[in-house]
């Protein structure tokens, strides 16, 4: 995909503008990398984006118990010719749009032929209609995964401190730098204990990739930058919406995590 929102052919010969795509993905799961997909896109959506949240998740979607959704029809029927992708793409609350993956699937557990030729058939399909897709991927490095971020125009990894989830979160890093050639990627930390904590987590993580990863790139010579999004605070509010099936900016949007939220969806924007 291009990295630029570049005006794409269209009918008549005027230009289409194509949405940016952000790839969220994770190291290990449980670090909250779904509902950051969620509540980001209705950050955004507050901000006057068109948005569309797609479950790259494909084998493991979650979304829809996130945002309280019971859809008749997923990614799977559009997959298998059994249902049209306008059919899927579904209103979320928050004020974005879904296309949400079934779950336990397991012929979407590897990366076949024809699993990436119909995501990325559907991803050219929805892209000239939004101003940014959000691709909630899997969590780790399988083939699925990294296909599903090698799709994306940018990439926002989310991490928490604990040293497990760093560990992951530098070894997907470290994939996305030497195999994907990219030379940034985008860091959210999730569960902050003080304000300030994910500077630091960046900072340490940057070292780390300074030293072990740049070296391996085709061009050592271009440093890998690892921007901070944004950091978002423990908070009892999180627990309250995931129990609740609710969006944090729309149950308690003044919250400290929703403020963190949004945040970060005003420097992605900028």
């Amino acid at each position: 995909m291009s990295s630029d929102r570049d005006p794409t052919p269209a009918e008549g010969g005027k230009p289409v503008t194509r949405a940016r795509i952000l790839a969220v993905t994770s190291g290990k799961g449980g670090v909250g990398k779904t509902f950051v997909s969620a509540n980001l896109a209705a950050a955004l959506a507050r901000r006057g984006e068109r948005v569309l949240v797609l479950d790259a998740d494909l084998g493991l979607a979650n979304l829809d118990v996130v945002l309280n959704l019971f859809p008749k029809i997923t990614l799977h029927d559009v997959f298998t010719g059994k249902a049209e992708l306008e059919q899927a793409i579904l209103p979320a609350p928050g004020g974005f749009s879904v296309l949400l993956a079934g779950s336990g699937l397991v012929e979407y557990s590897r990366l076949t032929p024809e699993v990436s030729e119909k995501l990325l058939d559907v991803i050219q399909k929805v892209a000239p209609r939004f101003d940014r897709i959000i691709l909630d991927t899997g969590a780790g490095i399988s083939d699925v995964v990294l296909y599903a971020v090698s799709l994306a125009d940018e990439v926002l990894v989310v991490a928490t401190p604990e040293p497990t989830s760093l560990t992951d979160a530098y070894a997907t890093i470290k994939v996305l730098a030497t195999q994907q050639q990219r030379q940034a990627v985008r860091l959210m930390v999730n569960q902050i204990g003080r304000q300030g904590e994910g500077r630091v987590i960046r900072g340490q993580l940057q070292q780390v990739i300074d030293r072990y990863v740049t070296p391996q790139m085709i061009d050592p010579g271009v440093p890998f930058k690892l921007e901070l999004l944004g950091e978002i605070p423990t908070d009892s509010a999180v627990r309250e919406a995931v129990q609740k099936r609710r969006l944090l900016m729309e149950l308690q949007p003044g919250c400290p995590a929703a403020q963190g939220i949004s945040a970060a969806a005003e420097r992605l924007i900028s």
